[in-house]
């Protein structure tokens, strides 16, 4: 009998580490000097789920743009940018993500000032030395990994912590060996950004596959930028998501064809509408739901405040209709 060696992809997230920082002294200067390294820690805040989880982000603008990675940032219900070393930290905000390609551009609210990475968007070429920065083990310090580019346009399967796993393409592969907490960050070539540190080859705990150990995985920035300027111009489209999130307020679990509600969260659209756990939702909108993925999708096509009518067929084999208002909720 063969014996077949899984390695496994995993999306390089991880769950924060507890730390106390500093307070920064703030000096008056003629011309404020740029805060930072242009590389920043995201906190995020799961509160449906209980949990939290950390990444890196690269900055894009002095006033607070922050790439990332969409899987950085997924079902956070609160998200915090913290600039290493300076002591400063700011609430920030999803100003849109796309899905399938795993990006995402949040807007760290009341920053100013801040550094800056130059980006190189000209093609990469395998053997050309690279440093990946990140978040490593999510201790909210900026460590670095250095190697060298051996693939490009590479396609991978992945899973993170979350139970969720997706497909990417078109990625820079390298030995640069990142680290849970490094996702979002930047991989450099002679100091400028060719791309996101995404996903890393590890030896157990998700049912992916990977070619070679300690393999790393990034996002080109080219195509990352573009995905951002879809974004910043309010360009919805079937990937890409622009603005707040609409929220029905679930927790299901598809089996026997029904999306059964295990869960509603209290005072949510949901509960306001009347459904209950134990409830199987049919339709969206008159649109069959053959899948929580495709609950998911349909909601998160939506915007808070807009209505949809949900079909149902509650505990008692009663088929019921409710129109519920969406809310505000996490990105998916």
């Amino acid at each position: 009998m063969n014996v077949i060696r899984r390695r496994i992809l995993v999306l390089v997230t991880a769950a924060v580490v507890a730390a106390t920082v500093a307070a920064g002294l703030a000096f008056a200067r003629s011309t404020p000097a740029s805060i930072g390294t242009g590389v920043v820690v995201i906190e995020t805040n799961l509160a449906l789920n209980g949990s939290a989880a950390a990444g890196t982000g690269i900055v894009l603008t002095r006033d607070g743009q922050v790439l990332t990675n969409n899987h950085v940032i997924r079902g956070a219900t609160s998200i915090r940018v913290r600039v290493p070393g300076t002591g400063r930290s700011y609430s920030a905000r999803v100003v849109g993500y796309d899905v399938t390609d795993d990006v995402a551009l949040i807007r760290a609210t009341g920053a100013g000032n801040l550094k800056t990475l130059p980006l190189d968007t000209s093609t990469a070429a395998v053997g050309q030395a690279v440093t990946a920065l990140g978040n490593a083990g999510g201790t909210g310090t900026i460590t670095s990994a250095r190697g060298h580019i051996t693939g490009l346009s590479r396609s991978i399967t992945v899973g993170d912590d979350q139970g969720g796993s997706e497909r990417l393409t078109g990625l820079i592969e390298t030995e640069a060996a990142l680290e849970p907490g490094d996702s979002g960050g930047p991989l450099l070539r002679a100091g400028k950004v060719i791309g996101i540190d995404t996903a890393a080859s590890v030896g157990s705990g998700y049912a992916y596959y990977a070619a070679q150990a300690n393999d790393g995985y990034a996002i080109p920035i080219a195509k990352a930028i573009r995905i951002v300027k879809q974004i910043a111009a309010g360009k919805a489209s079937a990937t890409v998501h622009v603005g707040a999130t609409g929220f029905l307020g679930v927790q299901v679990d598809f089996s026997d064809g029904y999306a059964v509600i295990e869960y509603v969260v209290p005072g949510g659209p949901a509960d306001r509408a009347g459904l209950d756990s134990g409830d199987a939702i049919t339709t969206v909108d008159g649109r069959s739901i053959a899948s929580t993925g495709a609950l998911t999708t349909l909601i998160g096509s939506k915007k808070p405040g807009q209505t949809v009518k949900v079909g149902y067929v509650d505990q008692y084999g009663t088929g019921r209709t409710a129109t519920v208002t969406l809310g505000s909720g996490p990105p998916q």
